[in-house]
């Protein structure tokens, strides 16, 4: 049976990393991996942060071809890297390993990997590898494969959800408001600029969801 596990890197481990020496507060989440002839080419954004000349935030490291600002909306960056194939790291492992990624996302504390094989023994292959190349992973999660419907239900990503639950249960939405952007930040680890990134693509998330249940239930 298809399985999809959780793992967790320390922060310096993964390449990306080096952006949290410069800007701790920021959240960098991958967009999607392709594989190529001699890379790896994952797309990411770098959230939390207005920095004009984002590139400059990632140091030289041996395992990344090319850094290249793509586009950005407000305080979040969109880049693509390139990877070298030499480098042995945990994408480039599952990619040897035939491990689908779901999603990656980073912050100054850890990485944290979302990935999906065809039974439980391709996840413990992909363990057994990280193992042998010394990769220091730490698995938190693995069950069976998630339906496609209750992944997509809500369009939400797990920061965005978890921002938007703490800011509720908070009273960030009373009027007047019982918290601010920075007590939400502080609760998450994260800077106000990212909270209220969070926050802004959750909620157009569930007004998305909602105005498009509520017409197609117009008669």
């Amino acid at each position: 049976m298809a399985s999809e596990a959780t793992f967790t890197v320390p922060s310096g481990e993964f390449p990306l990393g080096s952006v949290f020496e410069k800007h701790p507060d920021v959240t960098v989440e991958l967009e999607r991996i392709i594989p190529a002839q001699d890379v790896v080419i994952p797309y990411f954004w770098v959230r939390g942060t207005a920095v004009d000349d984002i590139e400059s935030a990632f140091a030289d490291h041996p395992g990344v071809e090319e850094i290249r600002f793509v586009d950005s909306v407000e305080d979040e960056s969109l880049l693509r890297v390139e990877w070298t194939v030499e480098y042995t790291g945990v994408l480039q492992t599952l990619t040897e390993t035939e491990i689908a990624l779901i999603k990656a996302t980073g912050t100054s504390r850890q990485w944290t990997f979302e990935i999906r094989g065809d039974d439980r023994r391709a996840i413990a292959t992909f363990q057994d590898r990280c193992r042998e190349l010394d990769i220091p992973i730490t698995l938190t999660e693995l069950h069976a494969l998630t339906p496609a419907k209750a992944e997509a239900k809500s369009g939400l990503t797990t920061p965005q959800q978890e921002a938007l639950a703490l800011a509720y249960d908070r009273g960030y939405f009373e009027s007047p408001r019982e918290v601010t952007l920075a007590d939400l930040g502080d609760e998450l680890d994260i800077s106000s600029q990212a909270v209220a990134s969070r926050l802004r693509r959750g909620t157009k998330h569930v007004l998305e969801r909602t105005l498009s249940e509520a017409s197609h239930s117009v008669p």
